[in-house]
């Protein structure tokens, strides 16, 4: 079973909205800073949004400052991504990935990713 799922990737209109979530099994998550990262096509992997464990601090990439809230639900194993007033340039594959423990960046595991399409 893979560590990390992500879901709600989609075809949005510039402009709209859309509401990523990552679900985790087998991981104690509650103790993990958790990342979103994305792809855009012919681009590398840019860094997001990340919140750490407990009061969960955020932390955003300026490019989505003020449009992206990054959330967890600990008790479902969740990680949320609201993405707002998308741009084109949002278009990507977005990935959760889990940091280790104490950590908030040396990933340990990484979802399959989920598409996001921004296009009228």
């Amino acid at each position: 079973e893979d560590p990390l799922v992500e879901s709600g990737g989609g075809l949005v209109p510039p402009g709209g909205s859309l509401r990523l979530s990552c679900v985790a099994s087998g991981l104690t998550f509650d103790n993990l800073a958790m990342s979103w990262v994305r792809q855009g096509p012919g681009r590398g992997l840019e860094w997001v949004a990340a919140i750490g464990s407990g009061v969960g601090t955020t932390k955003y990439a300026e490019p989505v400052k003020g449009r992206v809230v990054i959330s967890r639900d600990d008790a479902k194993k969740t990680v949320y991504l609201e993405l707002n007033s998308l741009k084109t340039e949002d278009a990507a594959v977005y990935y959760c990935a889990s940091a280790r423990a104490g950590t908030w960046w040396q990933y340990d595991y990484w979802g399959q990713g989920t598409r996001v399409t921004v296009s009228s």
